[in-house]
């Protein structure tokens, strides 16, 4: 049975029967007295938006999901130092700053090298293999911060989604042929073969640990250990789809079940 209809702003959960979206409006007066009573009524907040996770949080209403999540939001330089402090294992990675650091990079990587826009970027796009001093100018010019990282010769990796406190789907995304990126968005295909135990363990230790409730976990095997490459907020459904997982349905339930 439906329960009463909890309230969300961000559109994620719009087709969900038992959710009440509202939108984004970073002008609180822009929404109708109504609207505002039911935000300012509701024992939580689904989705409220990086805007407003910061604002609930301090008035203590709850919200889903949780106020870390929205704090690494498509920032990999916070999610490398999160990764660091906690021993989580992540591929060596270094962070440039200043005018100059593309001159220091070569002392601390060998060619090829990953290379990456630091924040804003998502679905593969702003992920470079920088293979030669050219390659390196190209991506240069494209950011004042370098987001560098050892390359790890694979060919998948693993795409774990870990909502509320526990693994709800996990698949391999599997590299086109001639790309360095499993990205489903770049042309990678779900696959469903059985994912490893110990990698679902470290993407529910890893989103336990920093605080993450609604993520998904991405791990590569290289030479036999794991590697948490990087948390995505704003996780594509297509590996749901490829499962023939209703996601919509899915939310409903953890929400009906109080799961989230």
């Amino acid at each position: 049975m439906i329960q009463k209809k909890v309230i969300a702003l961000e559109r994620r959960l719009r087709d969900c029967r038992n959710v009440i979206c509202l939108g984004v409006r970073t002008d609180f007066s822009a929404y109708t007295a109504e609207e505002a009573g039911l935000i300012r009524n509701a024992d939580k907040i689904y989705y409220p938006s990086v805007f407003y996770a910061d604002l609930f949080d301090a008035m203590g209403k709850q919200i889903f999901p949780s106020y870390h999540t929205y704090k690494c939001v498509q920032d990999k330089i916070k999610q490398t130092a999160l990764f660091s402090l906690l021993d989580i294992p992540h591929p060596r990675t270094k962070v440039f700053y200043g005018n100059r650091w593309k001159n220091k990079i070569p002392a601390h990587f060998d060619y090829p090298f990953i290379a990456k826009i630091p924040r804003g970027s998502a679905m593969g796009r702003g992920v470079f293999l920088i293979r030669n001093p050219e390659e390196l100018s190209a991506y240069a010019l494209q950011t004042k911060t370098a987001y560098i990282q050892e390359y790890l010769p694979i060919d998948r990796d693993i795409r774990a989604v870990v909502i509320g406190n526990r693994v709800v789907h996990a698949y391999w995304r599997v590299a086109a042929p001639g790309e360095f990126r499993s990205n489903i968005s770049v042309g990678g295909k779900a696959d469903l073969a059985p994912v490893p135990q110990e990698a679902l363990d470290l993407a529910l230790h890893t989103a336990r640990s920093c605080g993450w409730n609604d993520v998904g976990i991405d791990i590569c095997i290289h030479k036999n250990r794991l590697y948490v490459l990087e948390a995505n907020m704003k996780y594509g459904k297509e590996g749901f789809r490829a499962a023939g997982i209703d996601y919509t349905r899915l939310m409903e339930e953890l929400i009906e079940k109080r799961e989230i």
